[in-house]
């Protein structure tokens, strides 16, 4: 995907996901609560967001993806402040 940053794959996050593996971090695969307010409005618990790692930094990173109850798929390459859907 094109993002002001350039090209980021996420497939390798995304495929985590779908196979149940975590990200060594105490959020991964916890429940966002999007606190922002800026993805489509849903119930407490609906969302959970995953780590995806960020070249050349040390621990997780800014990088998430959130994942929907539905399967719909979000990228944030700024820990929450932006939102690009997957799908």
């Amino acid at each position: 995907m094109a993002t002001r940053n350039g090209l980021v794959n996420v497939r390798s996050t995304i495929d985590r996901i779908k196979a149940g593996e975590k990200f060594p971090h105490r959020n991964d695969g916890s429940v966002f609560q999007d606190r922002e307010g800026l993805l489509p409005k849903q119930s407490q618990g609906y969302y959970r967001e995953y780590v995806h790692p960020t070249p050349g930094v040390n621990g997780p990173g800014a990088q998430r993806v959130i994942q929907g109850q539905n399967g719909e798929l979000y990228y944030s390459p700024d820990h929450y402040r932006t939102f690009v859907p997957l799908n």
